[in-house]
């Protein structure tokens, strides 16, 4: 068995994918929009957010993000709506952190140094491991290409600040478009898998293939 690594952001139309989630969730820098996503939720979306984490068996977050789960998802696992907390309570969580947190959330382990090795022993393990949020684990992830498939929600709103899911200096890649859909509020789900490095042309040439 070889396991999936799925990476999960919401992220706005100039690609910013900080603090989406709540005023305090990540102020580094000043930013003064954590919440952005609050006031768009959007019906479609939970149900295919939902959809997608029903098929997972492992949860891999950066320390910032682990630390918000575990403060919350614990204590909201009771009746329907409590489905998500009792999954994410329940399957084992991998933490990224370059510190030695304790980390008291049952079925959580702190990931060695060896990220390459770390992954692979992960795919060994799992079906389907999903990094949601962490946008600064994130991006070692996506600059080494060791994920299958990156998801992201764009929402129809533009920061013009923080951190991005690609920023300045991000490693150079393509992508391939496995999936893509629209919901009424204009949030646009895409589904990339990596697709290697990057390549150049000239538009001029007339043997360009266009």
């Amino acid at each position: 068995m070889t396991g999936r690594i799925v990476i999960d952001l919401f992220t706005t139309l100039d690609g910013v994918a900080q603090a989406p989630g709540g005023p305090d969730e990540d102020t580094d820098g000043g930013f003064p929009f954590g919440g952005w996503q609050a006031p768009l939720m959007d019906e479609a979306v939970g149900q295919q957010v939902g959809a997608g984490m029903a098929e997972l068996d492992a949860l891999l977050l950066g320390r910032r993000t682990y630390d918000i789960f575990a403060g919350y998802w614990p204590h909201h696992t009771e009746g329907p709506d409590g489905a998500i907390g009792r999954l994410f309570d329940e399957v084992p969580k991998y933490v990224a952190s370059r510190g030695r947190p304790v980390l008291e959330w049952r079925g959580s382990r702190l990931l060695g140094a060896d990220l390459d090795a770390e992954i692979a022993a992960l795919r060994e393990r799992h079906r389907n491991v999903h990094v949601i949020g962490s946008v600064g684990f994130a991006h070692a992830l996506l600059d080494r290409q060791l994920y299958d498939e990156l998801v992201l929600w764009v929402y129809p709103i533009v920061l013009g600040q923080g951190k991005k899911v690609f920023p300045d200096g991000a490693a150079p890649a393509r992508l391939r478009l496995l999936q893509h859909a629209v919901s009424e509020l204009g949030i646009v789900q895409l589904r990339y898998a990596p697709a290697g490095a990057p390549t150049t042309g000239d538009m001029t040439r007339e043997d360009r293939g266009v």
